[in-house]
């Protein structure tokens, strides 16, 4: 009687333990998995809506429709406007540029901040010019510290992303 205790005893208590141990497999999954998306790193676009001073910039690319593709596979280099940046222009400009109606201007003004490829800091200073996706060409100067994309000044460099990099710019770029 005793070996068919022990035996019964083990028979019952193995569904319990097997529960247990699928339960906590199940209960570790969900944190594990939350884990592997906090550490997913984040596309241009993903990355700039999570920040604040780059509000007026997600607005427009929205505007423009070019979440999808800056959210794409890249890799993209982005020269962004802050929001004191786009303040500078001229009253109402941002706000026409965001109708519909001017959505081709506005595609062209946000691609000339766009330039093919990750171009990190330390390659930005070794060029001249570099091409934009709007098909213009953006000059490059630097001296000393300070690098000047046209006539904006850069904050802020190597931003990385998923898909590319963002330089912090303090003007809105105009194509010519």
């Amino acid at each position: 009687m005793y070996a068919l205790s022990l035996a019964a005893f083990a028979v019952l208590t193995q569904p319990a333990q097997a529960g247990k141990c699928w339960k906590s497999q199940v209960a570790r999954a969900p944190r594990h998995y939350v884990a592997a998306e906090a550490e997913k790193p984040k596309t241009i676009v993903e990355t700039a809506a999570g920040i604040e001073d780059f509000s007026t910039l997600v607005a427009a690319v929205k505007a423009g429709g070019l979440v999808e593709t800056l959210s794409g596979k890249g890799p993209f280099t982005v020269f962004a406007p802050t929001n004191e940046a786009f303040a500078k222009l001229p009253k109402g400009t941002v706000e026409d540029l965001l109708k519909p109606e001017n959505k081709e201007k506005l595609v062209a003004i946000l691609t000339y901040h766009v330039v093919p490829g990750n171009v990190m800091a330390a390659d930005v200073v070794k060029v001249k010019e570099a091409k934009t996706v709007q098909g213009g060409k953006v000059k490059v100067t630097v001296d000393g510290d300070e690098v000047m994309i046209d006539k904006a000044k850069v904050l802020k460099t190597d931003v990385e992303c998923s898909n590319g990099v963002i330089h912090v710019i303090d003007s809105v770029l105009l194509p010519k």
